[in-house]
């Protein structure tokens, strides 16, 4: 990293200390040595996780991410495996629940196909990672951003025209140049909400749903919204859990309890947006009402623990994941129901893609910010990213509806679904990031 009056240069800037963010900048470091500056900026930095009670389901591959970076052995902990499943279809107003989908919880033997694990425990763990390796983490926000004009050359080569000069392949060097600083040469100039002024080679994106960077960039975003909530909260409960995660299909939306360590569950529950809110602002009492008539009492008497909040859904995608010398990677790129839990694990897909992609071209003393590079990833991640929203928006609309025949072919398919093992099991390693063209991260091996 070149230091020149207050203002610093490098290789790659991150904008968000998320789970992405974090996860990309630890993979980069440890792949690529101290000759890569990475720097993560979020005006959150170093004022700790305490408050934050959310959960999140992290599937197979993202936990192998995770393992490789080693990271997760330090908050491994604090999670909970997910041992078995089960699906239900119901009206609110049934007494009985019946079983129509069943899922053992491995993928391979002793491996859970995902574990629960509240947010806290896993960003304190990634935020001493970044640390550890040499991450520049600065606590502050980015600002105005200034590309470079459009290059027309490439690094591509013609065949059998081995590496530059300027690269050392073996030592994994990043090439360098020492143009003035900003948004000229090779580099994209950032401006940062602590006043100081950066230039990166290449920046990502992982600033979250609403990404300044995105809008910088001019970056359309296409999807539509649902007009429904999910309420989040976390649910202590008088019976052990036993790992089991379940998803009750009402009328209004899924209803799922997810296991968490000690006799508590998350849960996330669908309604329209008027109802949710309706729900979120009532009283205790009435609120805890309205969640037992949901959550029933298989597992005791029940009671919420600490907040609960409501998140608007929707489907999102941007319209291209780069632009120049900028990558989008998580929720900048893509947002989608949570139907299927697989929101943070699409974001893990995009580390990964994105961290192989940019090492790969790296030890080939590519530009990493060049497009053709940036390119790569976007065929990798874009396909993978609209096919899985589909998916989930297609399951949204198939359960979120109060049709009588709909309800029954349903119920049929889960039925058949349950008579099927080897169905099952594709569903499981699927909904476990472990089918596909999976990035070397997902599949627990290093860089």
């Amino acid at each position: 990293m070149i230091q020149t009056h207050g203002n610093a240069r490098f290789e790659i800037a991150i904008a968000g200390a998320g789970f992405a963010g974090l996860s990309l900048a630890i993979a980069l470091r440890q792949a690529l040595g101290p000759s890569a500056a990475v720097m993560v900026a979020d005006p959150g930095l170093g004022k700790g996780h305490e408050g934050d009670e959310r959960a999140s389901a992290i599937v197979a591959a993202a936990r192998r991410l995770f393992e490789t970076l080693g990271v997760w052995q330090s908050a491994a902990r604090q999670a909970q495996p997910i041992l078995d499943m089960v699906v239900t279809d119901s009206r609110l107003e049934d007494a009985v629940r019946p079983v129509f989908l069943t899922f053992a919880g491995d993928v391979e033997p002793g491996e859970p196909f995902a574990h629960m694990i509240e947010n806290r425990y896993l960003l304190d763990a990634l935020e001493q990672k970044a640390r550890e390796v040499g991450v520049m983490l600065r606590p502050a926000a980015v600002g105005h951003v200034t590309t470079p004009p459009k290059r027309a050359t490439s690094n591509a080569r013609r065949p059998g025209e081995g590496p530059s000069s300027e690269s050392d392949p073996s030592a994994a060097r990043l090439r360098r140049s020492d143009p003035p600083l900003g948004a000229e040469g090779d580099f994209v100039g950032v401006q940062l909400s602590d006043g100081s002024r950066i230039a990166a080679r290449l920046l990502v994106a992982a600033d979250g749903a609403r990404s300044s960077i995105r809008d910088q960039a001019g970056i359309a975003v296409h999807g539509w919204d649902y007009g429904q909530s999910a309420i989040v909260a976390t649910v202590g409960h008088e019976r052990d859990h036993e790992g089991r995660a379940v998803e009750h299909f009402l009328p209004a939306g899924p209803f799922a309890i997810l296991p968490l360590k000690g006799r508590r569950s998350s849960i996330v529950w669908t309604e329209t947006i008027k109802e949710a809110e309706r729900v979120v602002a009532l009283p205790d009492d009435a609120f805890h009402d309205e969640l037992e008539q949901r959550f029933k009492l298989h597992l005791g008497d029940i009671g919420a623990v600490g907040a609960r909040r409501a998140h608007p859904l929707g489907f999102f995608v941007a319209r291209s994941f780069i632009a120049e010398r900028i990558a989008l990677i998580g929720d900048a790129a893509h947002l989608i129901h949570p139907i299927a839990g697989q929101g943070l694990n699409m974001g893990m897909r995009d580390v990964a893609a994105l961290a192989e992609v940019i090492v790969d071209a790296a030890r080939l003393g590519l530009d990493i910010g060049g497009t053709d590079v940036l390119e790569r990833y976007q065929r990798w991640r874009r396909f993978d990213t609209m096919t899985m929203g589909l998916m989930t928006d297609g399951l949204n609309r198939l359960f979120s509806n109060r049709s009588a025949a709909l309800r029954l072919l349903r119920d049929v398919g889960l039925g058949l679904a349950d008579r099927v093992p080897n169905l099952k099991q594709l569903f499981i390693r699927e909904a476990a990031g472990l089918v596909g063209d999976a990035p070397k991260l997902l599949r627990g091996k290093s860089l």
